[in-house]
């Protein structure tokens, strides 16, 4: 009887732990604000209860051009489940090129210009492009992404996000 009791305790605890490691170790994203293209301001804060892709890129980045329709497909899949994309131009970008991409191509997601460099510093001094941080409803980092993701993953984790509550 005892071994049974300490077998059931042993494994709430492990349980316990479990949950608690999943919950603290995801770091909680940054709260800045953007300047977005058309004047906006955007504050990361204000779109908690939502999963949101941050992606720093740059015109001047071949990969970042390649995966630029994809995240588009993805913003246009699951936006009016909640899903938030902020694409974040480096401030080596010239604004000019930014914003005749982001025109030419029609973005259906918010874009700002880092023109100082603050934001990239606030997620931890970003400087490879593509960088994408995925965070939760909950303002937490769950996965950041160097270079382009395995799309098929990442939607995958993007689904079962949006299913948690906030």
């Amino acid at each position: 009887m005892k071994l049974k009791l300490f077998g059931i305790f042993a494994l709430v605890l492990a349980i316990s732990i479990g949950v608690w490691l999943e919950v603290s170790q995801k770091p909680m994203a940054p709260m800045v604000s953007a300047t977005t293209l058309r004047g906006e301001t955007l504050n990361l804060a204000d779109l908690k209860g939502k999963v949101v892709l941050v992606n720093f890129w740059a015109t001047s980045c071949t990969t970042c051009m390649g995966e630029m329709p994809k995240l588009v497909a993805v913003h246009q899949k699951y936006a009016a489940q909640g899903y938030e994309t902020l694409a974040v131009a480096m401030d080596y970008d010239p604004t000019d090129y930014v914003k005749n991409y982001a025109e030419k191509n029609a973005l259906p997601f918010k874009v700002a210009m880092d023109s100082k460099g603050d934001i990239a510093r606030a997620f931890g001094g970003v400087r490879l492009t593509p960088t994408s941080v995925l965070i939760d409803k909950q303002g937490r980092i769950v996965q950041t992404y160097l270079g382009e993701p395995d799309f098929a993953q990442f939607q995958s984790l993007v689904e079962s996000l949006l299913k948690k509550s906030a």
